[in-house]
C-alpha cells in the first residue's frame, strides 16, 4: 500500500505546484513552458494514481467502498492530501 500512498501525494503536490507555481508563471511572467512542462508531468502522476486504485482494488487489498473514495479525490483540489485512512487494507 505504500506505493499507493506514494502516487497520491505525488499527484497531489504536482497539482499544487502547477496551480500555484506554473499558472501563475504563464500568466504574471509570460512563461507558457512551466505549464507545458508540469502539465504532463501532472497528467502522468494522476494516470499513475489511479492506476494503482484500480490495481489494488483488482488485488483485494482495498476495502470496497474506499475504491470510489479515492477515484473521487483524484479530481477534487487537495483530495490526495485527505486520503490517507482509506489506504488500509482489508483485514
Amino acid at each position: 500500500m505504500r506505493p499507493l500512498r506514494v502516487a497520491s501525494w505525488a499527484e497531489g503536490a504536482t497539482l499544487l505546484l502547477l496551480m500555484l507555481v506554473a499558472v501563475p508563471l504563464k500568466r504574471l511572467a509570460d512563461m507558457p513552458e512551466a505549464v507545458s512542462l508540469m502539465g504532463p508531468i501532472h497528467g502522468a502522476a494522476f494516470v499513475a494514481y489511479v492506476l494503482m486504485v484500480l490495481f489494488y482494488a483488482w488485488k483485494g487489498h482495498l476495502r470496497a467502498h474506499a475504491v470510489p473514495l479515492l477515484t473521487i479525490a483524484a479530481f477534487v483540489p487537495f483530495g490526495a492530501f485527505f486520503v490517507g485512512p482509506l489506504f488500509r487494507s482489508k483485514a
